[in-house]
């Protein structure tokens, strides 16, 4: 079959290529982006979008698949739904044909797609399947392709439903909400309360989620990590990696695992090294220490000299 609709993991199909919403900045995000990367080996796959750089919305670009049932992973970055009048529909459009000219350039038989831009991006799902359905059937009516639209969550799959007959599925609701929790257990805080998401510095609220006590809400206030506010904190300078670990005198290798792990927990020096690199105000490297759990002391003398220089705005980085 040329096409067909699936309810699975994406990380567990077997294509040629494997299509992942990836986003703009050479990071590994959250959803399908954070999946991806962990199934495919987070820092053979970071290094080499690093080695790509920045992409804009609408654009594609392709990596080895590494440890993916894969030989490619196309990296589309997709729309963020504004109003639905900001362009959304042209990029996501771009996004699928752009995938699918690229497969066809590389020889691909089989290609993957997710149903793009509907995680982090708040992409209306039915609006979102409507785009795929169309310029997936309007490419098989010219070319020959096995082309797979793989849906996860139980919205996008009851969606599918409406319109095939025949979706199968390899997943349950319980597997999905396990993967759900731990693909998007890294967003922002207020994100598992009010389905608030942040990307590029930015902040969208998607639609609002119920069943959440007070409890949940108080924990999930706090869960942006040391990972997430330093390089939320670095691409609001506009700063390049080799220019931040080069200023806080870090090793390279030392920074590539703090990027490839959302975990990472460093050393007190280290976050201090940074929050000097980026030359921070107090309030800003308060909150970055808070992130990794350390605090200035005043019964610390580096301490009470790191916060004096910050004070007076007299650390100077080169």
């Amino acid at each position: 079959m040329p096409f067909q609709i699936v309810r699975n993991d994406i990380t567990q199909i077997q294509a040629d290529a494997i299509v992942n919403t990836a986003n703009p900045q050479p990071i590994c995000g959250s959803g399908t982006d954070y999946a991806v990367y962990q199934a495919a080996g987070a820092e053979q796959l970071l290094a080499a979008r690093q080695q790509i750089g920045i992409l804009q919305r609408g654009e594609v670009a392709v990596t080895p698949a590494f440890a993916l049932k894969a030989k490619y992973i196309f990296h589309a970055i997709g729309p963020r739904w504004i109003d639905g009048q900001s362009g959304e529909f042209d990029i996501l459009t771009s996004c699928y044909q752009r995938s699918l000219d690229k497969a066809l350039e590389l020889g691909c038989k089989s290609i993957a797609f997710p149903l793009m831009a509907t995680g982090v991006y708040c992409f209306p799902k039915d609006k979102a399947l409507q785009i795929a359905i169309h310029v997936i059937s309007a490419f098989l009516l010219e070319h020959e392709m096995n082309v797979l639209l793989v849906v996860f969550d139980r919205e996008s799959f009851e969606l599918s439903g409406k319109i095939f007959d025949d979706v199968a599925s390899f997943i349950d609701d319980t597997e999905v909400h396990i993967k759900h929790a731990d693909e998007y257990r890294y967003l922002p805080p207020m994100a598992a309360s009010s389905r608030s998401r942040h990307f590029d510095g930015e902040s969208v609220v998607c639609e609002s989620a119920s069943g959440t006590d007070a409890l949940d809400d108080l924990l999930n206030q706090n869960n942006e990590t040391f990972q997430q506010c330093l390089f939320r904190m670095i691409d609001a300078r506009g700063l390049k990696d080799s220019e931040v670990y080069a200023r806080a005198n870090l090793d390279r290798k030392l920074f590539s695992k703090i990027r490839c792990n959302p975990d990472y927990h460093p050393k007190k020096k280290t976050a201090v090294a940074l929050a000097i690199a980026l030359q921070l105000d107090m309030n800003e490297t308060t909150e970055l220490l808070e992130k990794a759990e350390w605090a200035l002391s005043s019964s610390s003398k580096f301490d009470i000299i790191v916060t004096y220089f910050i004070q007076k705005k007299r650390l100077i980085v080169k």
